[in-house]
């Protein structure tokens, strides 16, 4: 009885802290903490900054609702400015930049070295910068009494080609090389070297959102083979005969040799964009001292100025920052032989000349060797380079994060998973990249990892973007981010506003960017905007994220992770998950899994009921073992076995230990010709030739793991008629889904659910209300809810087992009336700042650019809509107040009461109780975008920068007499540009909604 009574209070006292868990959810939706805010990429423009406008921006972020930022400065298209970077007036201004963050609660985070990308700088010297192992060869036979000299081979060209290197950069990168082996062989006939083998030995590594570059390395070639390849026991190594010139003391015994000269050199790789006086070499990426060395000159400096982070203070610096990798690959340091032999078991020495393209032994041997150079140099970028910035940050009371894409020479989640944050980027769609897999691959990590934070430098764009993108144009992507399991948009950019507050839109980044910052002309109002990601992002880091399938990557570097197209759906720059969810995970991960209830679990908490195994011919026997531990402990696992290891770790011995493995775990060594499930231990084996036949990327196609996952029982996590997107997060007593309308049209559908903890709620991110859900049916396992969203509209639904209310029938209708619309003349105020009239009447709303007063047509800012109505029809129930068609933001006032800002759709405000019968004094505040403005001044003489160097008029203060407007730091718009539409156009109308 005792017993029964304490399980009875445990369970009691489990089930109410999950209870208060979701009541404090609720509590703090409609106002979430600091931390759940939004950031932004601050950009600083090679010195040109200012205390004063440092206090400026910061304190327009605060007022907006911006939490966060990542600090870098740059050297894109703006003449410098008056501060050298790291001088002390510099580093003043930044201790000032951290005191007013800390002192207005704003986290900053740190990019680890000057531009957006890498770590180095000119305190760099090119024997700690990162290298090339490169290779001259010279022909020579035996009886030749010519003296025999090694040239010394050239670097390999910048993949950025020379133009961004400095003269004194440029000097040193030629300058600089050591010397590192001599080898000679008899000479063979070898005229076709080793297919891609500059991208195999990681001289190039091109960026993945080019689109012209392969995701992964193929499995090391099946062809042992040795016909006219170097062999290995003749090469003799020649090192000590050399002098410092090049001359080479040797004599060939008998017949033709080739003799190889390898030597070091600077791969080129430079700091960018940064500014001039941070411009420089990047540091060595596989040697700590390198890199140590490069942290204290530049992070170490600041810091010392800044003094320790305290972590008890919510603002100030409090994370260091790598982001995209964009400084190409290397394949050598000082010590990278001897790392090699540590890592792999043997001596790379007599395989050097296949750094060349040369075939060593065999093509398959050759190959495997370049596997191990690669795996070799992933963990060194790993250990000797992220995770001792890690260490670094620790060390300094400070978190790490990581964008781990692009030009990266490891496995992209393999280097994430370092990272105390992962993050990802997205481009602004229809204004650039396409870098949407970094979504996919930066929260497979932190999902993995049991990461809560997962960020994304968001929206990022290129010229022809132009001011032209607000809240509204940017909700649905934005939607499509957090279905995705993003839950912190890094807005790129804010740039810092050192221009006078008279000239806007002002400085840019160059043609970069969405221009995120204080002289936009809706950021008096993008609290508003603000508010509802604020609301969705904090919702979207509580619990953890439902995924039924998890795809193993290859082992192997460099890797992207491309998940099979066939699980995605809208397959474009924004495609969506399927009712199945998924993420995919580094084998690195993989080795902390272990199983529970079937499914494969995380340290994290993370769990998947399917692993699914890549159709790829090799795997190590480290990792083959793991995957049959997981089976035996329970796991179900799709895939055939591996035929042999990629490494020339144990070789041959290692192939016949895979092949003695999968025998093992999968009960045969044939293939069969049909899907066959294998009982191995407690789990299941999923294999047989339609699940490597026609794959889908690396994987097999959608319907074959959907269906193995409906045999077992499991129903789509989410369904509806396909207009809507969904994430889902879990608690211990309940579900939240994330579901947005992705279609500019309105859905009223019935939406399943795989939950039935408790009775439906609607919370609404935009509001911050949260209603009962009482149109729903429970039937096996799942909820039915009716479901209504205006176009790019998107709502949580929350379950949870406290909410126990009746349903009143599914029913998709609703009951929509329009009571009377608002016709006849509007009174408009107009900035004439801008150039607009100070007053005008509209007979009826129009758009600003077609009205032939040019001071509307081109204007640009905020105008005031005035209108004094009566109400025709007062029903009971709730009234709205609908704009209609709004360009491209509005704030509603209603006899004195401020409604608030109209940002999204449904472009209505409830009236209810504050609209009367008669005389109502309705004001329409409305704010459109720059370009207009900045293609009217087009027409007017140009009077900006001029041979990268300010205008007179502005650097001594004097009027302008150009007659314009605007000022901008770039163009990107012409007199004959298209206008955008502009203004209220309504129909103005009152309605009344029924549910």
């Amino acid at each position: 009885m005792l017993r029964y009574i304490l399980s009875y209070l445990i369970a009691f006292c489990c089930f109410t802290v999950a209870n208060a868990q979701l009541k404090t959810i609720k509590e703090n939706f409609a106002h979430p903490a600091d931390q759940y805010k939004p950031g932004v990429y601050w950009y600083f423009m090679d010195g040109n900054m200012s205390a004063e406008t440092i206090t400026k921006d910061l304190e327009s972020m605060k007022k907006a609702g911006i939490g966060n930022l990542i600090f870098l400065e740059v050297n894109v298209g703006i003449p410098s400015g008056p501060v050298e970077f790291l001088s002390d007036k510099w580093t003043s201004l930044f201790v000032h930049a951290e005191k007013e963050a800390r002192r207005l609660g704003i986290e900053i985070t740190l990019g680890i070295g000057p531009g957006w990308t890498g770590s180095g700088g000119p305190w760099v010297k090119a024997s700690q910068s990162m290298q090339h192992l490169v290779s001259s060869q010279v022909t020579v036979t035996a009886g030749d009494k010519q003296k025999i000299i090694l040239p010394l081979p050239p670097p390999k060209k910048p993949f950025f080609g020379e133009g961004g290197l400095t003269p004194g950069v440029k000097k040193e990168w030629l300058k600089f090389y050591q010397d590192v082996a001599v080898l000679a062989f008899p000479a063979t006939e070898q005229d076709k070297p080793i297919k891609d083998y500059e991208e195999k030995a990681l001289y190039y590594r091109a960026p993945y959102s080019s689109g012209v570059v392969r995701p992964y390395m193929p499995s090391p070639a099946n062809d042992r083979a040795n016909k006219n390849a170097v062999i290995k026991t003749q090469i003799i190594d020649l090192t000590s005969k050399m002098q410092p010139d090049g001359t080479l003391n040797w004599s060939p015994p008998s017949g033709k040799w080739a003799v190889m000269r390898f030597v070091s050199r600077n791969n080129g790789a430079i700091t960018r964009p940064a500014p001039v006086p941070g411009l420089g070499l990047e540091a060595d990426k596989f040697d700590t001292v390198a890199l140590n060395y490069h942290l204290d000159k530049y992070v170490g400096n600041l810091l010392r100025k800044t003094g320790r982070t305290n972590k008890n203070i919510k603002g100030g610096l409090k994370r260091l920052h790598m982001d995209s990798w964009e400084m190409g690959a290397q394949n050598w340091t000082g010590l990278f032989r001897q790392e090699f032999i540590k890592r792999r078991g043997y001596d790379p020495l007599k395989y050097y000349p296949v750094y060349a393209g040369n075939i060593v032994g065999s093509l398959e041997e050759s190959e495997r060797f370049l596997w191990d150079l690669r795996q070799t140099a992933q963990e060194l970028v790993l250990d000797n380079h992220a995770r001792q910035v890690k260490e670094y940050a620790r060390r300094n009371n400070l978190s790490l994060s990581i964008e781990p894409y692009d030009m990266t020479p490891t496995a992209d989640l393999e280097l994430g998973s370092v990272a105390d944050v992962p993050m990802a980027e997205f481009w602004s769609k229809g204004f650039g990249f396409n870098s949407s897999y970094s979504v996919i691959e930066s929260t497979s990590i932190g999902h993995v990892n049991g990461k809560s934070l997962i960020p994304a430098e968001a929206f990022t764009a290129q010229d022809n973007e132009g001011w032209k993108q607000h809240p509204a144009s940017m909700k649905n992507q934005g939607d499509w981010a957090f279905a995705a399991g993003i839950n912190r948009f890094v807005y790129h950019t804010f740039q810092n506003q050192f221009l006078p507050d008279s000239l806007k839109p002002g400085a840019t980044m160059g043609p970069y960017g969405v221009h995120w910052d204080r002289s936009q002309t809706w950021w008096p109002w993008a609290n508003g905007y603000h508010n509802y990601v604020t609301r969705s992002q904090y919702i979207l880091q509580q619990g953890r994220t439902v995924a039924d399938v998890l795809y193993l990557t290859p082992e192997g570097s460099p890797l992207v992770f491309v998940p099979p197209a066939s699980a995605m759906v809208g397959g474009d720059t924004i495609g969506d998950r399927r009712g199945y969810n998924f993420d995919g995970c580094a084998p690195g991960q993989l080795m902390k899994a272990t199983v529970k209830d079937h499914q494969v679990v995380f340290p994290g908490g993370a769990s998947y009921r399917l692993l699914v195994l890549p159709v790829y011919e090799s795997m190590t026997p480290q990792l083959l073992t793991k995957i049959g531990e997981l089976v035996k402990l329970g796991a179900t696992v799709v895939g055939n076995p591996p035929l042999r290891s990629p490494s020339l770790v144990g070789y041959p011995a290692c192939d016949e230990r895979i092949v003695a493995l999968g025998k093992t775990i999968w009960g045969a060594s044939t293939v069969p010709e049909n899907i066959t499930h294998h009982k191995y231990g407690e789990g299941i084996l999923i294999w047989g030739k339609p699940v490597s036949d026609n794959p889908d990327k690396l994987y097999p196609h959608y319907n074959l793991t959907a269906g193995i996952l409906k045999s077992k029982g499991v129903i789509d996590d989410f369904t509806a008629n396909g207009d809507l997107r969904y994430t889902h997060r879990t608690g211990t007593d309940w579900d939240i889904y994330f579901v947005s309308n992705k279609t500019d049209k309105p859905v009223n559908t019935v939406a399943q659910f795989r939950a039935v903890k408790g009775s439906p709620e609607l919370w609404d991110a935009v509001t911050g209300k949260t209603k009962k859900i009482t149109k729903f049916k429970k039937n096996n396992g799942s909820t039915s809810v009716s479901v209504r969203l205006a176009a790019y509209e998107s709502a949580f639904i929350v379950f949870a087992k406290e909410n126990i209310w009746p349903s009143s029938g599914i029913n998709i209708g609703i009951n929509t009336k329009t009571l009377q619309t608002l016709t006849g003349p509007w009174e408009v105020n107009f900035d004439p700042i801008w150039g607009g009239p100070a007053s005008v009447q509209f007979d009826e709303l129009s758009d600003w650019t077609k009205n032939k007063n040019e001071g509307i047509k081109y204007y640009s800012g905020k105008a005031v809509y005035h209108k004094k109505f009566d109400l025709e029809e007062a029903p009971a129930g709730s009234l709205y107040l609908d704009l209609g068609n709004v360009n491209n933001m509005a704030r509603v006032t209603l006899n004195g009461k401020d409604l608030g800002i109209v940002w999204t759709a449904p472009w209505h405000v409830n009236i209810s109780g504050m609209v009367r019968a008669k005389n109502n004094d309705l004001k329409i505040e409305v704010i459109n975008l720059w370009p207009n403005r900045l293609i009217g001044d087009e027409k007017k003489p140009y009077d900006g920068i001029v041979d990268d160097k300010w205008p007179e008029w502005l650097l001594k203060g004097q009027p302008r007499t150009s007659g314009r407007y605007t000022f901008t730091s770039t163009t990107q718009y012409k007199a004959g540009s298209p206008l955008l539409p502009s203004g209220l156009t309504g129909p103005v109308t009152i309605i009344k909604i029924n549910d």
